[in-house]
């Protein structure tokens, strides 16, 4: 379980391509890596394969790569990175699991005199579980739902978010994971069992 609060933006630094699926290097200043545990990358939940003073590797396996866009990343590219939630943790965003629920585009970046506005293209399976005010996941980072259209959303970016985040470098048509809120997914499978 994550909270959508990013701890620090690492770099793909190498590339692995096998059979089987793709291994990533990424470098981070993130200290108390374990090998075997939960961490959020650009909101995929993925495992530490091995790690050392200078970052870790995941392995990316076919499932991962059908449903996110990791198997475009390249060496260079910034991803957003977030251990799991421990159980006496502080709990700030709001409850990420790091299940991609599918990949959408940016489709309008603005800035707003100090914050910036970002729009997102919503794809029409996810747009029953967004709601303006609501909480969503945009590459792992926490987000609120400022406005909604029947395609898209906007979300409200303040300075500190925009500068720790891989939203700086984001552009119109560039791809982004998005999960939605899963108290929405558990709300209507209450809902469609008690019709039932």
């Amino acid at each position: 379980m994550f909270t959508g609060i990013v701890e620090e933006t690492g770099e793909v630094r190498a590339v692995e391509v096998s059979e089987d699926g793709r291994r990533l290097r990424i470098g981070t200043s993130i200290e108390g890596l374990t090998r075997g545990q939960s961490i959020s990358v650009s909101g995929a939940c993925l495992t530490v394969e091995d790690h050392d003073e200078a970052g870790f590797e995941v392995f990316l396996a076919s499932e991962t790569i059908e449903r996110t866009y990791m198997g475009e990343l390249e060496a260079g590219d910034l991803v957003n990175i977030e251990r799991a939630l421990p159980a006496d943790g502080r709990f700030d965003g709001h409850f990420v699991q790091g299940h991609v629920d599918g990949t959408a585009e940016v489709a309008s970046v603005r800035q707003v005199d100090e914050d910036w506005r970002f729009g997102f293209a919503l794809p029409p399976a996810l747009a029953p579980y967004v709601v303006e005010k609501g909480s969503i996941a945009v590459d792992g980072i926490s987000l609120t739902v400022a406005s909604l259209a029947d395609d898209s959303f906007e979300v409200a970016i303040v300075p500190e978010t925009y500068e720790v985040t891989s939203l700086s470098t984001k552009s119109v048509g560039d791809p982004v994971h998005l999960e939605v809120d899963v108290v929405a997914k558990y709300v209507e499978s209450l809902v469609d069992g008690y019709n039932s």
